[in-house]
């Protein structure tokens, strides 16, 4: 795993330095999905996003957490295996991760996006009236399992999906949750 310290621009007058945030860069998604549970686990404070153009891996998505827990979060990472490209600590706009969502407002209807999935909800009735993206065999079941359901009361699509598909619909059906809550 590689660590980036400060970056000082030497005869530059803005000089970056540290900051309270850094992102974890992956190999593969399967291992932001193991280690995003494990690190919610130990009730730290993590987000998905997708990873500034200048680190891009191959994989897009990377977990941003509090740089104050970095011994934690690589210790647990370590214990179970988890061997990132690289841990970052964010230190200027440029190394900012970018939201994975795109909200779309429709006027009668609320569009949120996570990496390829979209999952559309009636912005009245809260009904789910269509998900859809990817192209991983269980994107159908999943709208089948969801649509014609109200937000709060459908199958949550972490419980249903195996998929990279079900779990990016898993993390728009939460932002669109958090969007309708009250």
């Amino acid at each position: 795993m590689r660590f980036l310290k400060s970056i000082f621009t030497k005869g530059s007058k803005k000089t970056r330095g540290v900051s309270e945030r850094g992102i974890i860069v992956f190999h593969h998604t399967s291992e932001v999905i193991k280690a995003e549970s494990l690190l919610k686990q130990a009730g730290l404070d993590v987000l998905v996003k997708g990873p500034p153009p200048e680190i891009q891996s191959g994989c897009d998505m990377v977990i941003e957490f509090p740089i104050i827990n970095q011994l934690q979060v690589v210790d647990i990472l370590k214990k179970h295996g988890i061997d990132p490209v690289q841990l970052v600590s964010v230190q200027d706009h440029l190394l900012e991760p970018v939201s994975l969502y795109n909200v779309k407002d429709f006027g009668e209807f609320l569009m949120v996006r996570a990496a390829n999935m979209k999952i559309t909800v009636d912005k009245k009735s809260l009904e789910i009236v269509n998900v859809s993206g990817g192209g991983c065999p269980d994107v159908p079941f999943l709208a089948e399992l969801m649509v014609g359901q109200k937000l709060f009361e459908a199958p949550e699509p972490a419980g249903n999906g195996q998929t990279l598909c079900g779990y990016s619909l898993h993390l728009a059906y939460e932002e669109m949750k958090r969007r309708c809550h009250g």
